[in-house]
């Protein structure tokens, strides 16, 4: 390993990262119990005010349907310990966080430059972004249903770069020695981090059958959380798509030459501008407009990791481990 490696640092930063991928694994599995035990009573009171039969008749006191319509809409107050566990689980995913944060930042340390110069430190960023993204929206937005999907999502994704894209902390090659990773890849790990918020919200909403009992909000609810973090994500992706194009220039001396990188990331940012405007000017709702933010999704996941992977090109800095 390299002098300037400090050896240390880089192994505290890998146990950081296996230490959080536990965390975000406990906080999932408390969001889990709240959301079957917390919310379930609530779903069974909205299914029961559809099957009782209506009273009728003058005078007749509010009739059953009514009595337990209104129930559904305040809830029955769910069970003590399911809400102590959904607090617990914000309180882990916090925590999380800051483990996932501190890895991000002793890794960073250990070699002297921005932390996100290979696949693996990559993806280790992006889960830290997601999970960043739930967390603030979470402070504006009731959307605590969303807690086990993209908590389990950001473990997942840690222990597949601990497992499959690990490599040693070390330099980098020259090409990456610029101001423009900080500003060009801290966008697009921000704007991927918003759209796989998205995505989780736009795959629930596939799952999830209006007028059956469940304890996912409706459909209503997952597709406008869809719409509004595409809606936040969209600028930052394209100032990453310019930011990058300004950065060829100054690297090669063009700002666009067709490499795959390039071509991805660009297809990308035409297919989610598609979804914005089929919402914005052809009225596209419901099933229609989730399928087309899925292909996006589709294209952001192939952009981030195939390319990467399987196809060379300029941007081949992936790094991954043979």
């Amino acid at each position: 390993m390299p002098a300037q490696v400090n050896e240390g640092l880089a192994t505290v930063s890998d146990q950081l990262i296996l230490a959080t991928v536990l965390l975000y694994l406990a906080a999932m599995i408390c969001f889990a119990l709240e959301l079957a035990f917390g919310r379930v009573r609530t779903a069974t009171a909205a299914a029961a005010a559809r099957r009782r039969p209506v009273a009728v008749g003058a005078g007749a006191p509010a009739s059953p349907p009514e009595e337990a319509a209104a129930d559904a809409r305040t809830g029955p107050a769910p069970a003590a310990w399911a809400v102590r566990a959904g607090t617990v689980a914000v309180v882990l995913s916090w925590i999380a966080w800051a483990g996932n944060l501190a890895g991000i930042l002793t890794r960073g340390l250990a070699v002297d430059r921005w932390p996100w110069g290979n696949m693996y430190e990559f993806v280790v960023a992006i889960c830290f972004a997601a999970v960043s993204a739930f967390l603030v929206l979470l402070t504006r937005q009731p959307i605590r249903f969303l807690g086990a999907f993209v908590t389990v999502t950001a473990a997942l994704g840690l222990g597949f770069a601990v497992l499959f894209l690990h490599v040693q902390a070390g330099p980098v090659m020259p090409a990456l020695h610029s101001y423009w990773i900080a500003i060009h890849v801290t966008a697009a790990i921000v704007a991927s981090g918003l759209f796989i918020l998205a995505g989780v919200c736009a795959i629930l909403y596939l799952i999830r059958k209006d007028g059956q009992a469940s304890a996912l909000p409706t459909r209503d609810v997952l597709e406008r959380v869809t719409h509004r973090a595409i809606v936040i994500s969209f600028p930052i992706w394209t100032f990453a798509v310019i930011a990058g194009a300004m950065w060829a220039d100054r690297a090669w001396g063009r700002y666009w030459g067709w490499d795959p990188k390039e071509v991805w990331a660009f297809v990308t940012w035409i297919v989610y501008a598609a979804y914005l405007h089929a919402r914005a000017t052809a009225g596209w709702r419901g099933t229609a407009a989730i399928v087309v933010s899925l292909v996006a999704f589709g294209c952001l996941l192939f952009n981030l990791v195939g390319v990467n992977i399987f196809i060379s090109g300029l941007h081949s800095y992936a790094d991954v481990p043979k």
